[in-house]
C-alpha cells in the first residue's frame, strides 16, 4: 500500500494499486474514485478491476464517472479486452459522439479484436466505419471542390 494517496486533493490516485484499498474508499465515500480506478486499471488484473471501474462509472460527479470510461478505455488497451459488466456499463451510458462513453467505446473498438465483441458493439463498429469512410468522402470532395473553384479564379491553393 502506498502512503502517498490523497483522497482529499486526488494526488496519487493513479498509482493505487489495491482493489481493498479502492473499496474501503468507495465505502468511506471518498472524491476522485474515478482517478483511483484508472490506477487499477493500470496495475490490476481486468478481473479485480472491473467491477470497481464499473462502480465508478456509476458515481454522481460528472467528472469521476468521465475517468471511469477513460479507465474503461485503457483496461482495453492493456487487456485486449473487457468483462461483460464493463460491455454493459458502455452500453447503458450510450456510445454516440457526444457520450461520456464515446472515447471509451472507441478505445475498445480499437484495442477489442471485431470477433470478441458482443453483437452490439459488432454494429456500433460497422456503423463507425461506414459514417467515418463516408465522412472523409465528403471532406476529400469538399477540398477538391475548393481547390477546383480557386484554380479557376487564377488563384494558386
Amino acid at each position: 500500500m502506498v502512503v502517498g494517496w490523497d483522497w482529499k486533493s486526488g494526488e496519487g490516485l493513479l498509482g493505487v494499486d489495491d482493489p481493498a484499498e479502492w473499496d474501503a474508499a468507495f465505502e468511506r465515500g471518498e472524491n476522485h474514485l474515478g482517478t483511483a480506478a484508472i490506477g487499477l486499471a493500470f496495475s490490476c488484473s481486468l478481473e479485480e478491476a472491473s467491477p470497481r471501474v464499473a462502480r465508478a462509472m456509476r458515481l454522481p460527479d460528472v467528472a469521476q464517472r468521465g475517468f471511469a470510461f477513460t479507465a474503461a478505455g485503457t483496461a482495453a488497451q492493456l487487456n485486449g479486452r473487457l468483462t461483460s459488466e464493463l460491455y454493459a456499463a458502455l452500453q447503458a451510458e450510450g456510445p454516440g459522439r457526444r457520450s461520456i462513453a464515446g472515447n471509451a467505446v472507441r478505445d475498445t473498438l480499437t484495442f477489442v479484436p471485431f470477433r470478441d465483441l458482443p453483437p452490439w458493439f459488432k454494429r456500433r463498429s460497422v456503423y463507425l466505419t461506414v459514417r467515418d469512410t463516408l465522412e472523409g468522402w465528403w471532406l476529400r470532395s469538399e477540398d477538391a471542390v475548393s481547390d477546383a473553384r480557386r484554380a479557376l479564379r487564377g488563384r494558386r491553393p
